[in-house]
């Protein structure tokens, strides 16, 4: 059975349209389990509830953006080994470096295509 078959993905994106291009390119992958969320308080209680092995998050959201989201899935015992990967709009080195001392595995710059988003998750997760 192939990665992408057991592959568990949480999508959290604010803005519908950036949501549904990642969803739509995961599907094109053949990655079938996938939840998502439009905040990442709601995306908190639903990986609590059950967790997955890889997020993908964008950074800029109201009330608490991808970083935060970052670091309390890293403080929690039960997700902090889950996969992190960050979409911004604005690859900030400041943005990028705080990423990766919370523990972000990887990062993807907004626009974005498929097959880079493809070699994105692999870069964490391996060949889907």
């Amino acid at each position: 059975m192939a990665l992408r078959d057991l592959l568990h993905v949480f999508v959290v994106d604010d803005m519908s349209t950036s949501r549904g291009l990642i969803l739509q390119a995961l599907d094109a992958f053949g990655i079938s389990h996938v939840r998502h969320a439009t905040d990442a308080r709601s995306a908190l209680a639903a990986l609590s509830a059950k967790p997955a092995h890889l997020v993908i998050s964008d950074y800029n959201m109201p009330e608490m953006d991808g970083l935060h989201l970052l670091r309390a899935l890293r403080q929690d015992p039960k997700l902090k080994a889950i996969g992190f990967i960050l979409i911004t709009g604005k690859a900030e080195r400041s943005i990028i470096e705080t990423g990766q001392k919370l523990g972000m595995n990887n990062f993807i710059k907004k626009p974005f295509t498929p097959p880079d988003l493809q070699k994105c998750i692999e870069a964490v997760v391996g060949r889907l």
